[in-house]
């Protein structure tokens, strides 16, 4: 049995309020909490990495020591650094570090190759970067640009040697450290900084281009988790796990907020290892961990073991976890967890919680005028929100689909929930969408489609157009296309998402219309998508087309390019299956889809 609905706004009011809080709390920044935390307990544990147990105050020393490195660089207060490591406790003396000088982090995504990295570190005007051994071949674009930037290399155990030599502008973080200890750190040199400022840039994959830098304040940073403090009832004597990568907002900030809120503990590993979840969970007495729905489906198909059957596992938060998972996972791991699964976006200046294990629901809004969330009905075949008889927003009933939209301000002016956009002005301005329910009013475009049930829980549908989300990653169709544009013999490429029967989100899929007189190259291609793309961004289907279905205006249609999917039935093109083992894309067969571990298309 649920709450009832006057009991959930409760707990949304108090964890609001916690929220208000912070925000007003104007000259306590990231740094500011965690040096209190390292002053106040500097013997308790921070991290658990590799088997290493490193306390607040040795972490707060060694970031000391990163700060004074980049000082000796030139950066200081306002200046951005650019952070590329895998997650490691390293990232925590990099990421701490520049914070305690003031300046901003661009986090960069460990998977990012060639341009995307280029553009990640240039579009925000980093002053350094710093860069961990296992990403440096990635970072390595042969960009001028990126030469230019002032290096440090943090050094890596199970990372191959790497020459530097070529790069004048590059040395190990252990020059750097000793090159800069006759220096003493004095924190006053942020002062006046405030938690209206950008902590991070993180970017995320929209519509348009090349990822973009969204902008986390220190304010959002810190308010994420004194909310969960609210909401799952977190405290100091709470072990936490994180397997997400810590460049995203879900491991970054979602988690490591709730872990700096309360001043816990907890275990970071490098990579997410099904097999030996349970057995980190019994050997470190784990409490509270972050998933996406994904994990949970690699723990059901893993062998049961002891360590699932009694296991100190209190609190799970994340997104992703679909109705069918979630029964199973309960029966399985047991109904003693609390599922907090939930809904946001890195940029998002709205979420959604589901506070009381409603299976299958993100979140619930009991009384719609207590919040700033609305749900405006969407056309999702014409794409396009449904409009009233005066041109103004439909908001949906219970059981229609619409797109979720945050209140920014309203008709008059008054703000209700800042956005704080992107680096980028005009995509800011392309997440907005104005006179949606009144003249003058704003609103922040999620982009995401959900449908509500007459208890006012929320069930996530779908993305909107260009965006799917594959391997618990948003991906933007426009980025991929963008990527592919060297493939010349193509006179247009059409990508999307289709569904994979048994797997989370949506595939890649990639429908190519070819210059007259060429043929496509699956060797030549596929070279092409691995070298430029991320991993779960590469299409997994290609679809060989003799002409592309258009709008009047020139868009690309996909609605049916999406609905036939990879079904062979329907599609009479050309059709081809990424194959890694003889890095190629193969022509279609039921044999290799099998290899590959995918279904037919249903």
């Amino acid at each position: 049995m649920g709450m009832t609905r006057d009991e959930y706004q409760t707990v949304i009011d108090n964890a609001n309020q916690a929220s208000f809080e912070v925000a007003m709390q104007k000259d306590v920044t990231i740094a500011d909490r965690f040096e209190m935390l390292a002053e106040s307990q500097p013997d308790k544990i921070f991290l658990i990495y590799d088997d290493v147990k490193f306390s607040y105050g040795e972490v707060d020393a060694r970031a000391t020591e990163y700060a004074n490195a980049a000082i000796q660089q030139g950066v200081g207060m306002g200046d951005t650094v650019a952070l590329m490591m895998e997650n490691r406790v390293e990232f925590f003396y990099a990421w701490l570090g520049m914070l305690k000088i003031g300046a901003s982090v661009a986090l960069i995504n460990t998977e990012a190759k060639s341009k995307a990295v280029s553009h990640a570190v240039t579009a925000v005007d980093s002053r350094l970067a710093i860069v961990g051994a296992e990403c440096y071949q990635r970072y390595a674009t042969g960009d001028d640009r990126l030469d230019n930037i002032p290096l440090f290399i943090v050094e890596d155990s199970v990372a191959p040697d790497i020459d530097i030599s070529k790069n004048s502008n590059a040395q190990t973080i252990s020059q750097a450290i000793t090159g800069s200890l006759s220096l003493d750190f004095d924190k006053s040199i942020r002062a006046g900084l405030k938690n209206s400022a950008t902590a991070c840039f993180m970017f995320t994959s929209g519509t348009t281009g090349l990822p973009k830098a969204s902008i986390i304040t220190h304010s959002k940073w810190l308010s994420t988790g004194r909310r969960w403090i609210v909401m799952a009832g977190i405290n100091s004597d709470d072990v936490f796990y994180c397997v997400l990568p810590i460049f995203h907002g879900a491991g970054l900030m979602s988690l490591f907020s709730s872990v700096f809120a309360v001043g816990g503990s907890c275990l970071l590993k490098r990579k997410f290892s099904a097999r030996a979840f349970w057995q980190d969970i019994k050997q470190h007495q784990v409490t509270v961990a972050i998933y996406v729905g994904e994990i949970c489906r690699y723990l059901l198909g893993t062998p049961e073991c002891e360590a699932e059957n009694n296991h100190s596992l209190r609190t799970l938060f994340g997104a992703g976890m679909g109705l069918d998972i979630w029964e199973q996972f309960v029966e399985r791991f047991g109904s003693q967890i609390g599922i907090y699964e939930g809904w946001g976006s890195t940029e998002s200046n709205c979420s959604l919680s589901n506070l009381d294990n409603r299976p299958g629901s993100c979140g619930r809004i009991p009384y719609r005028d207590k919040t700033f969330t609305r749900l405006v009905e969407y056309d999702v075949e014409n794409d396009t929100h449904v409009r009233d008889v005066n041109g103004f927003g439909q908001l949906a009933t219970v059981g229609i689909v619409g797109e979720l939209l945050g209140q920014v301000h309203t008709g008059s002016g008054d703000v209700v929930s800042p956005f704080d956009g992107y680096t980028d002005s005009q995509a800011t301005q392309k997440k907005l969408l104005r006179d949606v329910f009144e003249k003058g009013d704003c609103w922040f475009s999620t982009g995401d489609l959900f449908r509500y049930d007459d208890e006012d829980y929320f069930y996530f549908v779908d993305r909107i157009g260009d965006t799917f989300r594959w391997k618990s990653e948003n991906v933007s169709t426009t980025e991929v296309v963008h990527q592919l544009s060297e493939y010349k013999d193509a006179e247009l490429i059409n990508v999307y998402g289709v569904k994979v029967p048994g797997a989370e989100g949506r595939a890649g899929m990639a429908a190519i219309l070819m210059v007259e007189g060429k043929e496509f190259a699956p060797v030549t291609f596929y070279q092409l998508a691995t070298k430029e793309l991320q991993t779960y961004a590469i299409p997994l289907f290609i679809r060989v087309l003799e002409s592309m279905d258009m709008t009047g205006t020139f868009k690309l249609r996909k609605v049916d390019l999406q609905r036939d999917g990879y079904d062979p039935k329907k599609v009479k093109d050309p059709l081809y299956v990424l194959d890694r083992k003889k890095q190629q894309y193969s022509p279609y067969s039921g044999s290799l889809l099998k290899s590959l571990g995918l279904e037919p298309f249903q």
